[in-house]
């Protein structure tokens, strides 16, 4: 069957899941091929071309698939011409960058250039890149198309994309979440740093991207539910007959620390919750605004 008669398919008999080399999210495609497996290399049509992935699930019954997205198909299994081509975009790639950069820095144009892809069949070549303004490629697009004679597609991204292409280690030490495993990203507020009652400092509590740390998203349910039903910092207490303000609370030791003029001491936070009666006030954190 050509390739040509598999996209007029309409109906798959199993549905598998795809990887491409850039991303560690997987998709799905539709097949009647019975004897493609789990690490097969396969040819495949996405929006942005004819592509490499590799498979990383065994067939799986259409009946599975509850989706509403239509499946593209598998085109076919890659043979060694497909893998070896693969593997000159990639080495091409390298080389596109630089004559790609030497153009920008050419026409003075005020974006950053992170990566180059070809498509399997070169038929197209997407540049990514950076810039804080919009820029006008126009003439930039017809020197490269002179340069390379396929279409040319340049995408702007943004900083967290360009953190996740880039990589790095992250304060932790370990490597970035964004380059090892995250597929999206998710919303991250600065109120999830206040319910781990951090110190409001953009600069600690960002990432290479300059944005928010993802990281702060991971324990914010177990925060949210340790804060349950405790007042908020400078709130006003009452302990043996003395008035107290909460200084600081440590969600992780459970405890409170308070002071007033004449003393300070540690009480449990289940203390708080429970035997005392709160005078609450407005909390004294200046809230900072984060994109």
């Amino acid at each position: 069957m050509t390739d040509k008669e598999q996209n007029q398919e309409v109906s798959f008999k199993y549905v598998i899941s795809v990887r491409f080399a850039n991303s560690k999210k997987s998709y799905n495609f539709g097949t009647n091929d019975e004897e493609l497996k789990y690490g097969d290399k396969v040819v495949v049509e996405t929006i942005r071309g004819m592509e490499l992935g590799e498979l990383i699930s065994d067939l799986r019954e259409i009946s599975t698939y509850n989706l509403n997205l239509a499946l593209k198909p598998i085109l076919r299994k890659a043979n060694e011409t497909d893998i070896e081509n693969d593997r000159k975009n990639r080495e091409d790639c390298k080389e596109a960058i630089s004559k790609c950069q030497k153009c920008i820095d050419d026409l003075n144009l005020e974006m950053y250039l992170i990566s180059a892809e070809y498509t399997l069949d070169r038929a197209k070549i997407i540049f990514s890149y950076v810039a804080d303004d919009r820029v006008d490629f126009r003439e930039l697009l017809k020197q490269l198309a002179a340069i390379f004679k396929c279409r040319i597609e340049l995408r702007q991204i943004g900083p967290r994309d360009k953190a996740k292409i880039v990589g790095g280690l992250g304060t932790c030490g370990m490597e970035t979440c964004c380059s090892r495993f995250l597929d999206d990203f998710d919303i991250v507020s600065i109120n999830m740093a206040k319910n781990q009652l951090l110190a409001l400092n953009t600069t600690k509590l960002s990432g290479q991207c300059g944005k928010l740390m993802c990281c702060l998203k991971y324990e914010d349910e177990n925060y949210k539910c340790m804060r349950r039903g405790l007042p908020k910092l400078n709130a006003q207490i009452e302990v043996e007959g003395e008035k107290y303000r909460i200084t600081s609370m440590n969600l992780l030791n459970q405890t409170a620390h308070i002071a007033n003029k004449e003393n300070a001491m540690d009480i449990p936070l289940e203390t708080l919750r429970t035997d005392l009666e709160i005078e609450e006030v407005e909390e004294e954190i200046t809230e900072e605004v984060v994109e």
